[in-house]
């Protein structure tokens, strides 16, 4: 199985002490060697940087945890290979254009027997039930909102209706920005943090390295993190809900609701998460 970060903010903010200890994960400390991701937004534009080499020893990755881009919404994403071979095309996240501005989609888990018909907005490239849950989705928005760029809370609610949809088919954690906010679903496991004035110190769970944030922060700034573990050992994370979705805006929590999961469902997602 997969795992996931994203980050949203209030001002502009690196994500280089987060991604140092979830690259790890991607063949160090954990077996997500398949491939990785991260994505950076730079207003309704975003740099995807993606390989298929494991993040633990990826030169791209390695340039990631050295190079602070500051952005204000990022998603990455490491890769336990379950459908699709193990190719570039299949690394998350994806990305697609709608309304004028870059798109970003991230996804753990697996989608059994999903392979709805699509109309040809979007596409998949790779062979992943991911990528093609992320062309669904921005289909069934192109289909609601048209030529009209939907706002924060009407995005949000179609979200959630699109997700209600696609939960019945399995284990449906995922990341979704268009650069203006961060939404999260977590179906089985996924947990999140803000960091926000009065800052104190943090200490990565899968590397011997700590920050002081009050050294680097203003009163300004407020950061929420999203991971499918966390990723420090000396900060409160707070678990999703089975089924809750939330939107991320400004680096606070905008908006949140449990998105309801058939019990037949949460079963088979347990079993087949006891076996990973």
């Amino acid at each position: 199985m997969c795992q996931l970060l994203g980050m949203n903010c209030a001002t502009p903010t690196d994500i280089t002490f987060s991604f140092t200890g979830f690259a790890a994960r991607g063949g160090l400390t954990d077996r997500h060697a398949d491939g990785f991701g991260i994505a950076f937004y730079e207003r309704r534009g975003a740099r995807c940087f993606i390989d298929s080499a494991p993040s633990s020893d990826s030169p791209i990755a390695d340039l990631i945890k050295r190079y602070p881009i500051k952005s204000r919404n990022v998603i990455a994403h490491i890769r336990k290979a379950t459908a699709g071979v193990v190719e570039l095309e299949n690394c998350h996240p994806f990305m697609r254009e709608r309304w004028g501005r870059h798109w970003l989609f991230a996804h753990n888990g697996d989608l059994l027997d999903f392979d709805p018909p699509l109309r040809g907005d979007h596409l998949p490239i790779g062979q992943t039930d991911s990528e093609r849950a992320f062309c669904y989705l921005l289909e069934r928005l192109n289909g609601r909102f048209g030529l009209r760029e939907p706002d924060n809370d009407a995005l949000f609610e179609a979200v959630a209706e699109v997700t209600a949809e696609l939960t019945v088919f399995g284990i449906f954690n995922f990341l979704l920005s268009n650069g203006r906010c961060l939404i999260a679903h977590g179906s089985t496991r996924l947990y999140h943090l803000t960091r926000q004035w009065p800052f104190t110190q943090a200490h990565l769970v899968d590397a011997d390295v700590s920050v002081n944030f009050a050294d680097v922060t203003t009163p300004d700034d407020c950061v929420s993190v999203i991971a499918t573990l966390p990723l420090t050992d000396n900060e409160q994370w707070q678990a999703f809900a089975t089924g809750e979705l939330i939107q991320f805006v400004e680096g606070r929590v905008h908006a949140r609701r449990i998105v309801p999961i058939p019990e037949a469902v949460q079963q088979r997602n347990r079993a087949n998460m006891s076996v990973l």
